[in-house]
């Protein structure tokens, strides 16, 4: 007798799903704990590492934005190469508006953060009709054109970059800064999917011809998405400069391009919490592996094959399937 596997979603899954029919606080405590995790893990958790661990976990947060900026462009069909585009330019804008002009962290950071995305959505604005590679590829000669014209230019502190940014007035006011403007942007990106508005840019994601042929604007669309995300990665980038009083050339660097598409595709494309999640992976995994010099190079690489040919679908949505339905096998008549 032959058998397959079958999958069942839970009875709270099926009952939950819109209706919210909830018959005890097992059930509401069900439902509430997926939402729970991330908020007490990095308000309450990360707290109580070591003072390296919790700088890890700093960075990760950074990393973590771009990844789930990455996840709202690739949701509407716009595939990004070029994220530290928006580092780069929420770095330098937040650096020149503090050394130039002091003017404190608390504005410079909201102005670097909605300037920064006006800008590079008027930057991207002009390519906004281009599709798959193509658009992608302009993203990654973006930031590689702007590093290369201030080294050539020497503008902005050239090869130097700006230092003497002011920093936090407290360690603990940097630390939170960034943890809950991760959830807010996590929180309100998983919002606005869920909402009318993220049915239309899904659907322009799944066939852009019927968005446009129901009288929608999808290019109107496509910026405003672009300017969220953009505003999103120019948020890191300026709480980049002032957690690290500096601001150059690296904010240009591909490991702020690479690592949020490394991020989605381990943690899974489709959701936010998928490259939430695979950006704590991979940013940790890279600071212990850093005891084996070069050769965590290869063990990293080694990683990412196994968990991308190994779970295809992402880790989270792994996770979120086990979670959410049971399980077994059932013999197959013929």
């Amino acid at each position: 007798m032959e058998q397959r596997k079958e999958r069942i979603d839970r009875g709270i899954k099926v009952r939950s799903d819109g209706i919210y029919a909830l018959t005890s606080f097992r059930e509401v405590f069900y439902l509430a704990f997926p939402r729970l995790v991330p908020v007490v893990g990095l308000l309450f958790i990360c707290p109580l590492f070591s003072p390296y661990w919790r700088e890890v976990m700093v960075s990760t947060a950074s990393y973590t934005l771009l990844a789930v900026s990455w996840e709202l462009l690739y949701m509407t069909g716009l595939v990004s190469l070029g994220q530290s585009l928006f580092y780069g330019v929420g770095a330098y804008i937040a650096a020149v508006l503090n050394v130039t002009w002091n003017i404190p962290p608390y504005l410079s950071i909201p102005i670097a953060t909605v300037g920064g995305g006006i800008l590079c959505m008027l930057i991207l604005l002009p390519v906004l009709r281009l599709r798959g590679i193509y658009f992608a590829m302009v993203t990654l000669v973006l930031p590689l054109m702007f590093s290369r014209l201030i080294e050539a230019t020497r503008i902005l502190g050239g090869t130097n970059g700006l230092t003497g940014v002011a920093s936090f007035s407290n360690y603990w006011v940097s630390f939170y800064l960034i943890m809950g403007a991760l959830l807010v942007a996590f929180f309100g990106f998983r919002r606005l999917e869920g909402s009318d508005y993220g049915l239309v840019i899904k659907g322009i994601n799944d066939n852009d011809r019927a968005i446009m042929s129901s009288g929608i604007n999808i290019y109107w669309y496509k910026a405003q998405v672009l300017f969220l995300a953009a505003a999103t990665g120019c948020f890191a980038g300026a709480y980049g400069a002032h957690y690290n009083m500096f601001a150059g050339m690296p904010g240009f660097a591909l490991d702020y391009s690479i690592l949020p598409i490394a991020a989605a595709a381990v943690g899974g494309m489709g959701s936010f919490a998928g490259p939430m999640l695979g950006a704590f992976i991979l940013v940790p995994l890279s600071e212990i592996l850093r005891a084996l010099g070069t050769l965590r190079i290869v063990f990293y690489g080694l990683f990412l094959v196994v968990a991308v040919v190994g779970l295809p679908e992402g880790l989270f949505h792994f996770i979120r399937r086990k979670y959410e339905q049971i399980e077994r096998w059932v013999e197959v008549d013929r």
